[in-house]
């Protein structure tokens, strides 16, 4: 069974056809992304499984003193009804004003569970400090947490975190550079040298020659209209052509610790002879009992016996070509039924001797 899976998750990896693909899907426009923001409030609500912590007290006392509430010298509320959290939320690109967005919520203290709270109104700062959303509304937790008087208790996923759907509105966006010039950046999602090259023939042949030019094996330079309405429209043609994109390196990549092997497409096996064998060694503990005669005036003395086997399989050789394909590959595996573990051995030997002819990473 386990070959069989090795053999069809290789498969289904590793001897697809390279078909053609959207420009849209191999690349994506230099300074169109998002822009990460974090922020720092309390959620108020919680029943009796909030933070006991300083520092949300601290919070709550300063958030009371904003609304002109003062709290009594060395009195501390200890309430157990507020959580402290970090808030986080993804800033989509050309977003406006007025828009809102999804928050995520994380306990910072030691509460045990955020469900049935409500964020207060949290700024949502970026890299440069400045206040780009305000977060406030109820979470949605989907963790349970449940314990009885006599120390049980249950717990489901993670309720210490949750998440506020759109939960954030937008109070500025942040400029992309996409009405700014006259060219247009594409960054390959994968480098290649290969697949930069034949997008940029792609673009010249659709819109003449010198539209677009490779920078590198990342990055393509590309003529275009200077009003942002004109790009839009241009950009969208670019977006939906088809290329084929170059065929990636060869490689193999090993998981040692699962013992999961993922070979490449155009992995190629020099000329290579192989043995495989298993050797086990058991060993097993025993006792034996000596009981001396009735009047013998002995004493019953007890030894250890220990039994020691070794069972050593026939090494199976095989032998591979100059130039073995991937699929050859497979089937002589298979065929002397090697386990994922037994394959990640063969594949380490290759390397090692120099007839595996891909890069072999173990993770």
């Amino acid at each position: 069974m386990k070959r069989i899976v090795i053999a069809s998750l290789i498969a289904i990896f590793g001897i697809q056809p390279v078909l053609a693909e959207r420009i849209k899907d191999l690349a994506q426009v230099q300074g169109v992304r998002n822009n990460q923001l974090i922020g720092y409030g309390l959620v108020v609500g919680l029943n009796g499984t909030g933070d006991k912590n300083p520092f949300t007290d601290q919070s709550l006392n300063s958030m009371l003193t904003k609304f002109g509430i003062n709290m009594p010298p060395g009195v501390k509320p200890n309430s157990k009804n507020i959580a402290a959290v970090a808030v986080h939320a993804d800033l989509p690109p050309f977003i406006k004003p007025g828009q809102t967005i999804d928050v995520s919520v994380a306990s910072l203290g030691n509460a045990k569970s955020l469900a049935g709270g409500s964020l207060l109104m949290t700024p949502l700062r970026g890299l440069d400090g400045n206040v780009y959303a305000m977060a406030q509304g109820a979470l949605v937790v989907g963790g349970l947490d449940a314990s009885g008087k006599d120390g049980s208790k249950i717990t489901i996923n993670y309720p210490g975190g949750g998440h506020v759907p759109n939960g954030a509105i937008v109070e500025r966006g942040v400029d992309s550079g996409f009405d700014v010039g006259n060219t247009l950046t594409l960054n390959l999602r994968q480098g290649d040298f290969t697949t930069a090259k034949t997008i940029v023939d792609a673009i010249n042949q659709k819109f003449g020659a010198d539209t677009a030019r490779a920078l590198d094996a990342q990055s393509i330079e590309v003529m275009a209209p200077r009003m942002a309405s004109q790009k839009v429209s241009y950009l969208s043609e670019i977006e939906n052509i088809e290329v084929t994109p170059a065929q990636s390196a060869a490689k193999v990549i090993v998981n040692a610790r699962t013992g999961t092997v993922v070979i490449g497409q155009n992995v190629r096996i020099g000329a290579a002879a192989v043995a495989h064998g298993n050797l086990s060694v058991s060993v097993g503990e025993g006792n034996n009992v000596s009981q001396p005669n009735p009047f013998a005036n002995g004493q019953t003395a007890v030894t250890p016996a220990s039994q020691v086997a070794v069972d050593q399989q026939k090494a199976r050789m095989f032998k591979f070509e100059s130039g073995v394909s991937l699929d050859e590959l497979v089937k002589t595996v298979n065929k002397i039924g090697a386990s994922p573990s037994d394959l990640v051995a063969i594949l380490e030997a290759l390397k090692a001797s120099g007839a595996l002819k891909a890069e072999l990473l173990v993770i």
